[in-house]
């Protein structure tokens, strides 16, 4: 099967230059070809993009409103076809799928609600006979650059409210798992969106690169690992344009003496080894608090021994594999430089039995105990079924820890007491904060956007500041004199 790219509301029929295998995870098999986007073609892109915004920013409100209805009811009534999708080029199970596909939903519907979000400000007389009053509007060209790991749920984190706002969009998806991008690009144009406001270039840094270059993209919305997340940001702004880019993580989950150890256990086994591992928001690190360490990692150990791993398409499996053989050969490295640093490895992952082909990508959950701070374990976003247990005496060692690792991402406290969870709320160094919740993923009128090495650029993804994002603000003083105005005034204007 091959993906190409989506320009001006139709497939590219262009020969591509290089094309990437997309392989199923489930059985290690190359399951199709991504075209390759050269720099002449994210320009094609980037030109219909610019083309249709002439059209597409002076739609009314009601206009893009009714596209967006109508894409949100497509979308819902198509979610398991696009959940089949996700799982065949990435590997989480379909269940996990759907879950991502309702987070995206979220987004969608309120990017609906687009009208409230774009009222400007009015003051009648605010100097004699003079109005000022506020205009939100749209930039022109946005640049979406989205990750492997989530490829529904963040190119609708972006596009619907970049578009609500009346900008245009190149989607440039993850080359591992491109066929969701096209399938929400298919929808937009079922929904009514005229063509070349929705457009998807497939690729590798080349893409990016032309992207981050182009003069008439106007801003760049990234998620993906920190290093990458800085370079689109120095990148993109060194060549003047509007850049948020969302990295990488090292979440920790402190457990407290007082928590329900069963909740906690509960809480680390889901938030650890959902969709394997490969998220931003995955717990990879549980602070325990003495004394609860020895018997928290024996009930998330029991938890583990449990868990069903296997193709995501087969009934009852709760993890999948690893999005490529490389990816997993990278994470299972770990396990050996874990123990040689002299980490106690409880749970191998390798050894987890798997309900699917042998050939598949495939790591079990993983569980380090006694880790310290200076192993690569720990410093390093594995981005994998590995969980790592660090033992600290007290709260105050706790929120130490955590606030010097230099990612702030997302965080979690579980504990029974109030006091102790508003002080770690007020005092972690963390742009998101569960209590009790172990993965705290803001909802859509909310934003999303961590602190520290995991975000560059001032915009959280998403809600209101997502909005503010993809617009930029004009103010508008006006006066309609009567004819008896005063005549020529050469003096500067004073506002009274």
């Amino acid at each position: 099967m091959r993906t190409t790219h989506w320009i001006g509301g139709k497939p590219w029929h262009g020969v591509a230059e290089r094309t990437g295998d997309v392989y199923d995870p489930a059985t290690g098999q190359v399951a199709g070809q991504v075209d390759f986007a050269t720099a002449a073609v994210v320009d094609e892109a980037v030109a219909t993009a610019r083309e249709a915004f002439t059209r597409w920013r002076t739609a009314s409100l009601a206009q893009r409103t009714t596209v967006l209805f109508a894409f949100r009811e497509l979308l819902n009534t198509r979610r398991a076809d696009l959940a089949a999708i996700i799982t065949a080029e990435h590997g989480k199970v379909l269940s996990d799928a759907a879950g991502e596909i309702q987070r995206g939903l979220e987004n969608v519907e309120f990017a609906c609600g687009i009208p409230q979000q774009l009222k400007g400000g009015y003051s009648e007389n605010a100097s004699t006979q003079v109005d000022v009053y506020s205009l939100r509007q749209p930039l022109g060209v946005v640049g979406v650059i989205s990750p492997f790991n989530f490829p529904a749920m963040v190119p609708l984190w972006f596009v619907p409210n970049a578009i609500a706002c009346g900008n245009t969009v190149v989607l440039k998806p993850s080359e591992k798992d491109p066929s969701a991008a096209n399938f929400l690009a298919e929808l937009f144009a079922e929904a009514g969106l005229p063509d070349g406001v929705c457009n998807v270039v497939h690729g590798d840094k080349e893409a990016v690169d032309r992207i981050l270059e182009h003069p008439h993209v106007k801003a760049v919305s990234f998620v993906g690992s920190t290093p990458i997340a800085r370079y689109v940001y120095q990148s993109g702004t060194r060549h003047g344009k509007r850049v948020q880019a969302l990295g990488g993580a090292k979440n920790h989950m402190v457990v407290l003496p007082d928590a329900d150890l069963d909740l906690a256990a509960d809480a680390a086994v889901s938030a650890g080894f959902g969709s394997a591992g490969e998220r931003c928001m995955a717990i990879s690190v549980v602070v325990a608090v003495d004394p609860v360490g020895d018997e928290l990692v024996a009930k998330i150990s029991e938890r583990m021994a449990a868990l069903h791993v296997g193709d995501g398409r087969r009934p009852g499996c709760e993890m999948g594999p690893l999005v490529t053989g490389a990816h997993r050969d990278r994470v299972t490295a770990y396990l050996d430089a874990g123990r040689a640093a002299g980490a106690q490895l409880v749970v191998d992952g390798r050894n987890h039995p798997v309900d699917g082909e042998q050939a598949g990508f495939w790591l079990g959950p993983t569980l380090f105990d006694h880790v310290d701070t200076d192993m690569s374990v720990y410093t390093d976003e594995i981005f994998g079924p590995v969980l790592s247990v660090l033992r600290v005496p007290s709260y105050d060692a706790a929120v130490e820890l955590v606030n010097a690792n230099p990612w702030g991402n997302g965080t979690a406290i579980f504990t029974n007491d109030g006091g102790a969870a508003r002080r770690y709320q007020n005092e972690i160094e963390v742009g998101m904060v569960g209590v009790n919740v172990p993965i705290p993923v803001p909802v859509s009128y909310y934003s999303f956007g961590g602190w520290k090495d995991s975000l560059f650029g001032d915009a959280h993804a998403y809600g209101p500041e997502g909005v503010n994002f993809f617009v930029r603000s004009k103010v508008v003083t006006s006066r309609w004199p009567d004819p008896s105005h005063g005549g020529v005034n050469l003096g500067f204007p004073q506002n009274r």
